[in-house]
């Protein structure tokens, strides 16, 4: 197997592709004390993973795009920070809703990929 075609490298080469994006977002989306940026990856990247998967996206394209790109660009770990953090600032239906969204949106996002998708 070539190098760059190792699936470490694939996963790699995707997640510096992802986290990029991540970050482009978080500079693009603001919401003064909400956390949006996380909101929108979060089901964006799980509108995006179920659409590989529906489509069935060869195992080379599913390692880079799948696991590298919506693996770094999607975090989990922050909305959990951030849900914990609003509810600890006092923010109970703020960080309820969050938790809400981010779960629903991302169930939601992945439905939506296969009705149509599939």
């Amino acid at each position: 197997m070539t190098p760059l075609v190792d699936p470490a490298y694939l996963v790699g080469l995707g997640g510096v592709l992802g986290a990029l994006l991540r970050t482009l977002v978080g500079e693009l989306i603001t919401v003064r004390n909400y956390p949006a940026s996380t909101l929108l990856v979060n089901v964006l990247g799980s509108f995006c993973l179920a659409a590989l998967t529906v489509l069935g996206a060869e195992h080379r394209l599913a390692l880079l795009l799948g696991t590298g790109a919506c693996g770094s660009f999607t975090t989990f770990s922050s909305f959990a920070v951030e849900t914990v953090r609003l509810w600890e600032d006092g923010e109970r239906v703020v960080a309820a809703f969050n938790a809400a969204a981010n779960l629903v949106g991302a169930g939601l996002a992945i439905a939506l990929a296969w009705l149509l998708l599939g």
